[in-house]
C-alpha cells in the first residue's frame, strides 16, 4: 500500500532500534531511586525509528501508525497484569488517546515544588502523612495526594500507570518510557 492511499495511516512505518540502550536507567543512583518508589523493574525504555517527517498535527494518526506497525507489535514491551512478567504487546489497537504534552520545561527545577510544599525529603525521601483512602487505594504519603494519571499501558486503570512517546522529529526517532503500577524489584 502506498502512502496516502485509504487506511494507511498516514504512511507511517516503524523500526525497532533495540541497540538503542538508556544506561541512564541502570546507573546506581537512579536504581537506588527506583526502588525506593517500588519502581525498579516495572520501567522501560524502548526506541523505534520511523520514516516520514513527524508533524505535531497528525500525532493521532502517528501513534495509531505506531500500535499498528508490524515491527512495533511483537517488540513493544509491557507488563502482563495476570503475570507481572514482561509481555509484547501481541494484539491489534482499534482506539488510541494520544495527549500532547508541551516541552517548554528545559528543566528539572519544576520539581523543587516537592521540596517546597514539604512532600519530599532533602535525602529524596517521601513525606509520610496518616492514611486515608481514595476508592480502593491507601494514601499515605504526600506524593499520593498529586492528580489524575494515564490508563494505557495497561487493563488496570491506575494514576501511576504510564506510557510517554518522546519525539524527535530531527533524528526520526521515538522513545517508549512506560511504567506499569505495581510491586517492584526489592534487592
Amino acid at each position: 500500500m502506498a502512502a496516502g492511499e485509504p487506511g494507511d495511516l498516514g504512511g507511517y512505518y516503524f523500526r525497532f532500534l533495540p541497540q538503542k540502550t538508556f544506561q541512564c536507567l541502570s546507573t546506581p543512583e537512579t536504581t537506588s531511586r527506583l526502588r525506593q518508589w517500588s519502581m525498579l523493574g516495572r520501567v522501560a525504555a524502548q526506541a523505534f525509528g520511523f520514516d516520514q517527517t513527524f508533524q505535531a498535527y497528525r500525532k493521532d494518526d502517528f501513534v495509531m501508525a505506531f500500535f499498528k506497525d508490524p515491527n512495533v507489535i511483537p517488540n513493544l514491551k509491557l507488563l502482563s497484569d495476570s503475570s507481572g512478567q514482561w509481555t509484547t504487546l501481541g494484539t491489534e489497537v482499534k482506539k488510541i488517546e494520544a495527549i500532547n504534552v508541551p516541552c517548554t520545561q528545559l528543566s528539572m527545577s519544576f520539581f523543587n515544588r516537592l521540596h517546597d510544599e514539604d512532600i519530599v525529603r532533602d535525602n529524596g525521601h517521601i513525606v509520610k502523612c496518616l492514611d486515608s483512602f481514595c476508592d480502593p487505594f491507601p494514601i499515605s504519603d504526600e506524593l499520593r495526594k498529586d492528580g489524575a494519571g494515564v490508563c494505557y499501558p495497561s487493563t488496570e486503570s491506575h494514576e501511576q500507570t504510564f506510557s510517554y512517546f518522546i519525539v524527535d522529529p530531527i533524528k526520526r526517532h521515538v522513545h517508549v518510557l512506560y511504567h506499569s503500577y505495581g510491586v517492584g524489584e526489592m534487592s
